[in-house]
């Protein structure tokens, strides 16, 4: 069995906008109120977080995690890396580095924009990280299997990843029909829908449900969502049965 909580769901133009006045960055709703996209993995007793966002402290208290053994990044950009730093909370409780996992360009970003973490002669207290570089091909952290996704945000490669019933999958506008292979079967599909209108580098709403039709899992989360998609209350009305629109701290029981 496998829980999945979404710690964020929205982008650094989601909400709430500041001056915006929209519909969405004024909404009284909590669903509204989107930190950026990330989510905790808890699996056969490990805890696994895909990305580290500017949120990524505010996240780990709110929805109380004490222990994260790795972390898994999607791609190098800054609202899904900056918030690396504050993983020295885990390095002072669990005693040992923290691993992380992503393609080499990730990771020689990382230590580029975090640079004082792999200096030479390190400052006491800063994070102690451990890196770990895969590829597009299936690896294991303490015997659980992970199989990255590739696809592309406009140009550039992000790995989406599947573990056991589970994928999640954001900032993409394209997947190739082999990666759609390694996803089919999927129970749990997590995907990425920016807006209704066309956008360059992400999956609008129509777009997503395409796929989420073609691969037909049990049960698909929309994630990754601009203040313009529109209100959860409203957007939910429009789509099928087995889709729904993900909101900051959603559970999921993979079973």
């Amino acid at each position: 069995m496998m829980k999945v909580t979404f710690l964020g769901t929205g982008t650094s133009t989601g909400v709430p906008m500041i001056g915006c006045g929209c519909s969405v960055c004024i909404s009284a709703d909590f669903r509204d109120k989107r930190l950026r996209s990330s989510v905790h993995i808890a699996v056969e007793g490990r805890s696994f977080v895909i990305d580290t966002t500017p949120d990524f402290r505010q996240q780990m208290l709110r929805a109380n995690i004490r222990r994260v053994d790795a972390i898994l990044f999607t791609h190098q950009h800054k609202d899904h890396t900056a918030g690396l730093d504050d993983v020295r909370a885990f390095n002072f409780h669990q005693q040992a580095d923290m691993p992380i996992y992503g393609t080499k360009p990730v990771l020689e970003q990382i230590k580029q924009e975090f640079a004082y973490i792999f200096a030479e002669h390190k400052y006491p207290g800063i994070p102690s990280i451990e890196l770990k570089y895969i590829e597009n091909e299936p690896f294991s952290i303490e015997n659980i299997e992970i199989t990255p996704i590739e696809v592309l945000h406009h140009k550039l490669p992000v790995l989406g990843f599947r573990i056991q019933d589970f994928t999640y999958i954001t900032d993409a506008n394209f997947i190739s029909e082999e990666e759609l292979h390694k996803i089919k079967g999927t129970k749990y599909l997590v995907l990425n829908a920016l807006q209704k209108t066309p956008h360059i580098s992400h999956f609008t709403l129509a777009q997503a449900l395409e796929i989420i039709e073609k691969l037909q899992p049990e049960q698909a989360f929309l994630t990754h969502l601009s203040h313009k998609m529109g209100r959860h209350a409203d957007v939910s009305k429009e789509l099928p049965d087995n889709v729904q629109i993900a909101y900051d701290g959603l559970e999921i029981i993979c079973d």
